[in-house]
């Protein structure tokens, strides 16, 4: 139906109830309607003359009647109430009297009328043109303002296939509660029994505010279920208008943390990034891209984009320059060998940039087990190759990413990262360049995680595969790496290693169930296969030493390790003569340095 086919309708309509509403209200007062008077004809064309016209003034013509809620009916008693009064004004001066008792009748059979011919369509969609039965019916968790907004979007949407039939919120006062004509059924302990009572298919979770641990809580009270658990976008992204409320997201395993994201000091980041060049080695891997991402925040002068690969390089490049492209930044790119000290001076001495991050590496265990000396060229002789330009050329601070796994290692990518650790600590003793090592656990979604593997197994049925049901990891996501990245540059004394407090380490087998779950499968469907440990691995990480814990945060979620005793001359013999090992020399040799007993030193003192 056109505008114009619709206003006319409406007109009709109106135009039919204003006078049904004066005659009938007549009949009623005086039981005769035989005899047409002038108070009739005078009540009749003021009453259907400012009817139109507060219709006009308030758009009435315009809304939308099968969204129709408690705002729409205020227009219509105000349009009402106004014609009203604008006949008994009309009466006074025509008639030299008001029919009070005229008026107040003809306004309730008017309102009754005028507001039952808009709501009869929302009545009559809900009931036959919504076909329920294809619906899913959906158990919505929050019955605060953003769970009424989904309910009320979902009601209101033709195209959307969830139905919402029941609330959940732990609140005592929303209990027994019927929300647009939705029970709030009981509290998150009760949910795998609700969903079974209601029979649920969906489970949308209603709390933008919600922290991470209750995120978990709630998610593993889901799990229990067959149901499909989705949650509501996050709270700027609604108030920002990037998406709908009904735009719902998988739960996603980031969201299980248990943990609150770290914040960063902005001011102390602005400082030493802001209109400063920033070199970034690795800058195409997932950790050193994002870094780049979050560096480009803080609007550096230059971002120079180094790194091996030339299409991951390339890819990073682009996005920069697209998202940025209103901005002064310069992204230079480099393809580079860390392994080629003369390039690495040649960069430094082309740029010299401000700040370093060292993000560049071999991390694969299995692999590095297999190629030792592929680990030490890279790991090793790269970062000192890196650290020692940078040292020459006057870099302010230089940040390196390591690793949980360079605490008491057991594979040769922890004790390559663990003896690069150290070559670093003892050139802040003799440089005036601030080198500072980074220490976190497994970063969720990097290449070479678990997650992006677990993902693919799942995608072609299972099984999924886990080396140990007892396997425990730290686990972050990749902005919160980066994050830490750039905080430590902030508080970088000189010779520290930061560590993340991660929360409480994750099981993999979990993981590996939660992220089956997550994708709508029951752990029977996909199933779990054990494979057993690999070389190299171990069932703990640790990311501090005992004798390197400094119990007091120096920033909130950020921790700084002692210094230990660094033993640079035989780390040195064996970058001189590690050619003439064979692979397992190489590699016994590599843990032994690395693992060696330390004797920890005085505390670095670090102001928070």
């Amino acid at each position: 139906m056109t505008y114009r086919q619709r206003l006319s309708f409406l007109l009709f309509i109106d135009s039919f109830i204003i006078l049904t509403a004066i005659f009938f209200s007549r009949f009623l007062v005086s039981a005769d309607i035989h005899v047409i008077t002038l108070s009739m004809v005078v009540s009749a064309a003021s009453l259907f003359i400012s009817h139109h016209f507060f219709s006009f003034f308030y758009k009435l013509y315009k809304k939308a009647w099968e969204y129709a809620s408690i705002g729409e009916l205020f227009i219509i008693f105000k349009a009402i109430t106004f014609s009203v009064i604008t006949t008994a004004i009309v009466q006074q001066i025509v008639l030299q009297h008001i029919h009070v008792r005229l008026l107040a009748i003809t306004w309730m059979i008017h309102m009754l009328l005028i507001g039952g011919s808009r709501l009869v369509w929302r009545v009559y969609r809900d009931a036959f043109i919504k076909n329920q039965d294809q619906k899913k019916r959906t158990l919505i968790i929050g019955a605060g303002a953003a769970g009424t907004m989904v309910a009320r979007q979902l009601l209101h949407n033709h195209e959307t296939e969830l139905l919402p039939v029941a609330f959940i919120d732990d609140s005592a006062r929303k209990q027994k509660l019927d929300i647009l004509g939705i029970p709030v059924v009981g509290t998150v302990s009760e949910i795998a029994r609700l969903v079974s009572k209601y029979e649920i298919a969906n489970i949308v979770i209603a709390i933008p505010s919600l922290s991470k641990r209750e995120l978990n809580r709630i998610f593993q009270e889901c799990a229990k279920t067959n149901a499909k658990t989705k949650i509501l976008p996050m709270l700027e992204d609604l108030v920002t208008g990037k998406v709908s409320v009904n735009q719902f997201r998988d739960v996603q395993v980031e969201d299980l943390l248990g943990r609150e994201p770290i914040e960063l000091d902005i001011t102390s980041i602005s400082e030493y990034v802001t209109d400063k060049t920033v070199l970034v080695t690795g800058a195409g891997g997932s950790i050193g891209s994002e870094i780049c991402r979050q560096i480009s925040n803080f609007s550096p002068k230059k971002l120079i984009l180094l790194g091996h690969g030339e299409n991951s390089i390339y890819s990073i490049e682009m996005e920069l320059k697209e998202t940025y492209r209103n901005s002064d930044i310069e992204f230079i790119t480099e393809i580079a060998d860390l392994q080629d000290a003369k390039k690495m001076m040649s960069v430094m001495s082309t740029y010299h940039p401000d700040v370093v991050y060292h993000a560049a590496a071999h991390k694969h265990v299995p692999l590095m087990e297999r190629n030792p000396e592929e680990a030490v060229k890279n790991n090793i002789f790269g970062t000192v190759n890196v650290a020692k330009a940078a040292s020459w050329h006057g870099v302010g601070t230089f940040v390196m990413i390591s690793t949980d796994k360079a605490v008491n290692p057991t594979s040769v990518m922890g004790a390559t990262k663990r003896l690069a650790e150290m070559m670093i600590q003892n050139m802040d003793k003799n440089s005036k360049t601030r080198f500072v090592a980074v220490r976190f656990g497994n970063v969720l979604g990097s290449r070479g995680s678990v997650i992006p593997l677990f993902k693919k197994q799942i995608e072609k049925g299972g099984p999924v595969t886990v080396t140990h049901p007892d396997m425990v990891r730290y686990f972050m996501t990749i902005p919160e790496a980066s994050k830490l990245v750039i905080q430590a540059g902030a508080l970088a004394k000189g010779g520290e290693i930061f560590v993340l407090d991660m929360g409480d380490p994750v099981k993999i087998d979990d993981l590996a169930r939660n992220l089956i779950k997550l994708s709508g499968n029951s752990i029977e469907e996909i199933g779990i296969e054990y494979t057993g440990m690999r070389p190299g691995e171990k069932l703990f990480e640790e990311l501090l030493k005992h004798d390197e814990v400094h119990e007091q945060q120096i920033y909130p979620k950020i921790y700084i390790g002692k210094t230990s005793h660094l033993y640079i001359e035989e780390i040195e013999e064996i970058l001189s003569s590690f050619s003439t090992y064979d692979k397992g020399k190489l590699r016994l040799r590599l843990l032994e340095l690395a693992n060696r007993q330390t004797r920890t030193s005085n505390l670095i003192s670090v102001s928070g």
